[in-house]
């Protein structure tokens, strides 16, 4: 799929597409973007009555602009501590949020009555807007806001759910597509900087993926993947070789220095972006790494891209998220 060409003169007075994803997210030559998939927001809600998951949002930081909604579960007693989830967004870093339906719906009535524990679904900036590694950036200082809440000496807005009811010796992280991409980038900093209490990300939860790489691509034109990552980071050393979406690039950090304990991958057999293979190929390139973290791999063979986001209702989405949660829960 190419670029769309421009069907004006340059005399005339419309607006031109100059870059664009289809069928995602256009770019006009006045600067304004239109992206084409509307997800409605939704509001949180304390205490929903069909799950018992209470959910508010919340100010990380004002400069950058991140925030995020915070889901807790019902309390044995309002002491209780829970594992906590950081948990990162699909959309191939241009669509997409924790506060749209989509999200919102998965985590709060399929992801989080799976188990008990707070879940934090961060809402990072969106390219092109902001063009790659605004989100990496964000994500980061997103988890080091929940970490800081470990001893709560440093903490800005903080954030009483994460005081009172978060177990800083279980902090996970985890996305969906863009959102696994950005939880691997997240895990390898953490291997490398401190965070906040010198609390460690106990593991990590890649569902679908989004990496990819130039070996094996039959056609840069009109590979739908390579379109996005040079959407969402024109600029980026190395283009679909860069080590934030290719990970087994010769450029890239050793996957050894992976900074949590364990990790699940999670690909679809049949994903229409064709990242099921790219999928393995990571479990396995960590699996040989060196890393002496404890790794799994979990296939849905019959399945497309983040079926269990899109269609949470199915059979095969309800076994997975058990397993998520059971993951979390270990």
């Amino acid at each position: 799929m190419a670029s769309a060409t421009p069907t004006t003169t340059p005399s005339s007075n419309k607006k031109e597409i100059v870059r664009e994803v289809p069928p995602y997210i256009r770019v006009f030559s006045d600067g304004t973007v239109e992206r084409l998939i509307q997800i409605p927001f939704v509001p949180p809600l304390l205490d929903d009555p069909k799950t018992g998951i209470s959910s508010k949002d919340i100010i990380i930081s004002h400069s950058p602009p991140i925030s995020a909604r915070i889901y807790l579960p019902k309390l044995t007693n309002e002491k209780e501590k829970l594992p906590i989830l950081v948990y990162f967004h699909g959309g191939s870093f241009f669509l997409g949020s924790p506060f749209s339906q989509w999200f919102h719906d998965y985590i709060n009535s399929y992801l989080a009555p799976q188990g008990k524990f707070i879940v934090v679904s961060v809402e990072y900036r969106l390219a092109p807007e902001n063009p790659l590694p605004a989100c990496y950036r964000d994500s980061w200082d997103a988890l080091k806001w929940v970490a800081s809440h470990s001893d709560n000496k440093t903490t800005v807005n903080t954030e009483p759910w994460l005081i009172e009811n978060g177990d800083f010796d279980k902090v996970f992280i985890g996305g969906d597509s863009a959102g696994a991409n950005i939880a691997h980038n997240i895990a390898m900093r953490a291997g490398a900087e401190a965070l906040p209490g010198n609390v460690r990300v106990l593991g990590a939860l890649l569902c679908h993926p989004f990496f990819y790489g130039s070996e094996y691509v039959l056609d840069p034109e009109v590979d739908s993947s390579i379109l996005a990552w040079k959407f969402v980071y024109p600029s980026a050393p190395g283009g679909i070789d860069n080590p934030m979406i290719n990970p087994m690039s010769a450029g890239a950090p050793s996957l050894a220095s992976l900074g949590c304990s364990k990790m699940i991958v999670c690909v679809a057999g049949k994903d229409q972006f064709k990242l099921r293979d790219r999928g393995v190929w990571y479990y396995e390139a960590v699996k040989n790494s060196g890393w002496h973290g404890k790794i799994e791999l979990f296939e849905e063979a019959e399945e497309d891209h983040c079926y269990h986001v899109l269609h949470p209702e199915t059979e095969n989405a309800l076994k997975l998220n058990k397993l998520l949660a059971s993951f979390l829960q270990e």
